[in-house]
């Protein structure tokens, strides 16, 4: 990677991870805090309050995806992270769940996941875009590595509204971040492009499915893991960073190699269908062997193995198959559907452990992982694309 590629990369994922991490903290403590505001006792609400930002990010990714194609992603990403900061300052200064509420719906219109990621594949040249989009993957990882273990800390320091504070900061820092670190991405001249060319376009109606089923089943499996960990495994919730840090850290550097010679000799699809297969034989694993402390270890590693190839490489091919005047639109579509899977993820897994058990979770997400193969096995597109290994001439 040149220079400019590392510095745009470097920086768009530091933004990335200065607005997860403020979102990431969150979740050890808000119900504790919850208690104590009006309203706090109604378990839905405090749901709907934590979810709120999810919520409303779903259905603002696609028309801030679009307005980053039309007016630019430097003014939609600062504008968005102004909305995250405002949200952040009702949060720090409400006394009801209803006000907290609210600053997480307006936290969550600041939707520029979608900006972020078109900013990124605009810096970076094709041969290089899935080593830029693993930076960002990586800072995620390790934000909520971070935020589980010093959530705690600062609950007790600085109490939610000092959180919700630095949360703020967090945001003025990613702004000036934006404006003063990342480069200007070069000039991008290409004709309109109809959304229905989007929405139409079968590559990207995949690779839509398959993030829909990653994070769906990221968060259907986490709605066990936890309370396995805590009687399979011996460990108390509080010491569950003492996993997840390690395992998120060694699965990451485990995984670049793979997509390092992936990316050189045009290799990308296999890494793509490896990463997708190794899922499969995890939610296997876990749905056998999940009485077992050992497996359960094991599973999670090769689990964020997984999960961070296919969070490097899908946004990457998603961005080399969309039409050149139309990857924020393109990306935002893959954003929402990442968060749709989120929601229905969450709800289905806490349904099926209440009705049928953790194993049926694992058959489900197994089920719907090997439909997701089958479909990408099959992607003749981005199988030409993702083996390319130079940038195509525009």
């Amino acid at each position: 990677m040149s220079r400019s590629e590392l510095r745009a990369s470097a920086s768009l994922a530091s933004v990335f991870a200065l607005r997860m991490l403020g979102l990431f903290m969150l979740s050890p403590v808000f119900a504790i805090y919850a208690k104590s505001l009006s309203g706090g006792n109604n378990a839905l609400m405090v749901g709907l309050a934590l979810g709120m930002f999810s919520l409303v990010q779903a259905f603002c990714q696609i028309p801030f995806g679009m307005a980053s194609d039309r007016f630019g992603r430097k003014p939609v990403i600062v504008t968005g992270l102004i909305l995250f900061i405002v949200g952040a300052i009702i949060c720090a200064a409400s006394t009801s769940l209803s006000g907290i509420m609210l600053g997480r719906g307006i936290q969550g219109l600041g939707a520029i996941s979608a900006a972020i990621t078109a900013m990124i594949a605009d810096t970076t040249r094709e041969e290089h875009r899935t080593k830029a989009m693993a930076m960002v993957g990586g800072s995620i990882g390790l934000s909520f590595a971070l935020a589980m273990v010093i959530s705690p800390v600062l609950f007790e320091s600085i109490g939610m509204p000092g959180m919700f504070a630095m949360i703020a900061v967090m945001g003025v820092a990613a702004i000036a971040v934006v404006l003063r670190v990342t480069p200007d991405a070069p000039p991008q001249q290409h004709a309109p492009v109809a959304f229905s060319v989007v929405l139409t376009n079968k590559e990207l109606m995949r690779l839509n499915l398959g993030v829909f089923v990653l994070h769906f089943a990221q968060m259907a499996m986490f709605v066990v893991v936890p309370g396995a960990l805590v009687q399979v495994a011996g460990m108390p919730v509080a010491s569950h960073w003492k996993i997840y840090l390690p395992v998120m850290l060694v699965s990451f550097v485990a995984m670049l190699p793979a997509i390092f010679v992936g990316e050189k000799y045009g290799k990308m699809k296999q890494v793509f269908i490896g990463a997708i297969a190794l899922l499969l034989v995890v939610q296997i694993g876990f749905w056998q062997l999940l009485q077992q402390p050992l497996a359960l270890v094991a599973l999670l590693f090769a689990f964020f193995m997984a999960f961070n190839t296919l969070e490097a490489s899908q946004p990457s091919l998603v961005s080399r198959i969309a039409p050149p005047a139309a990857k924020g639109a393109a990306l935002g579509v893959y954003n929402t559907l990442q968060a749709f899977g989120i929601a229905c993820g969450a709800a289905a897994g806490g349904w099926l452990t209440q009705s049928a058990g953790g194993a049926a979770i694992f058959a489900l997400c197994a089920v719907l992982t090997l439909i997701w193969l089958i479909i990408a096995v099959n992607m003749p597109e981005v199988a030409r694309r993702a083996g390319k290994n130079k940038p195509e001439a525009t």
